[in-house]
């Protein structure tokens, strides 16, 4: 089963997440509409006390969805990614096999958080240690290269969770942790093998920056531009707020000819973040996860490599003594 094939048939549980990320936007606007609404109707003074009540409302229901419902369906797809690129076979129904997997691995959504962040918590300590082996190695400029290093490494952070986390899935007949410690393992172990990754993540992320980001950067200038002269008090209101910022961006806004030029590229890369985390990542992803999986099954690692990290990480080794 090729890489396309299990992105096409896994694609449903990203679907899935934006929707329901998208309910629970309207659902926090709707309750801080309502606890408005309903406030000035009890007194003209108490509207924005009660848009507060509704927000905090909402944010509560915001928080249950996205643990409750979006887990198990990145878990879900995943572990249906997993099972694609290790067995070249996926369920008819593949949604509810992706349920079922995560709710028989992690039994409950504690275990199942426990173990995502400690797979963050170590892989982030990782980052960070690279830099500082840098600084001790060429001072400043060798903390420069770290910290190059290092903001790789935290763009690939996000791909190795889940790799490791597929790794968790694949390991099922070993208890979380351990597999928790091995996929951290597998990173170092097959570096080489690995590396070839990072030419997919930024090579496609760029691609789909380029064309879906500024897409949307030119069709969001377009409607600006066409609105130019009502929206032109808001241009100056956006400079004069602006006049005394120091970053590039803000230093963009100070003048008023190129702030409809900063918001259609702020809304372009807005845009391009959700499209690309929901069409774009989970394509790369399968890949990714592919050579992640195939560079461990014939080698997995054993407890001599669980030593080298220990003393790298501290998470790692928390998490080590729990086996």
């Amino acid at each position: 089963m090729d890489n396309f094939t299990i992105y096409k048939r896994t694609l449903g549980f990203s679907l899935r997440r934006v929707f329901w990320d998208f309910m629970s936007i309207i659902l926090l606007l709707a309750l801080s509409t309502v606890g408005y609404v309903i406030a000035e109707q009890v007194s003209e003074d108490s509207g924005a006390l009660g848009l507060i009540f509704g927000a905090l409302v909402g944010v509560i229901f915001l928080v249950i969805i996205l643990r409750f419902v979006s887990y198990r369906l990145k878990a879900g797809q995943i572990a249906m990614m997993t099972r694609g690129v290790t067995t070249g076979d996926l369920p008819d129904d593949v949604i509810g096999e992706g349920k079922r997997v995560v709710k028989e691995r992690f039994l409950t959504v504690a275990a199942y958080f426990a173990i995502t962040g400690a797979i963050k918590g170590i892989f982030n300590q990782l980052g960070r240690s690279i830099t500082r082996v840098g600084e001790k190695v060429g001072g400043e400029s060798g903390g420069a290269v770290g910290s190059a290093v290092s903001s790789v490494i935290q763009t690939l952070i996000s791909y190795l969770c889940d790799c490791c986390l597929g790794w968790v899935f694949y390991r099922s007949n070993v208890n979380a942790a351990r597999a928790t410690c091995e996929g951290a393992v597998l990173f170092f172990k097959h570096g080489k093998t690995l590396a070839k990754n990072m030419g997919r993540i930024f090579g496609i992320g760029l691609i789909s920056l380029l064309i879906i980001g500024g897409a949307f950067t030119g069709v969001f200038y377009l409607i600006l531009s066409a609105n130019g002269e009502a929206l032109a008090g808001l241009y100056q209101a956006v400079a004069e707020a602006a006049a005394e910022s120091e970053s590039q961006f803000g230093q963009l806004l100070q003048n008023p000819a190129t702030v409809p030029v900063a918001i259609a590229a702020l809304g372009g890369i807005i845009v391009w973040s959700m499209v690309h985390a929901t069409f774009v990542k989970p394509f790369v992803l399968t890949g990714v996860l592919r050579n992640y999986m195939a560079s461990g099954i014939n080698d997995i690692p054993s407890e001599l490599s669980f030593g080298q990290l220990d003393s790298i990480s501290p998470k790692f080794r928390k998490l080590h003594d729990q086996i």
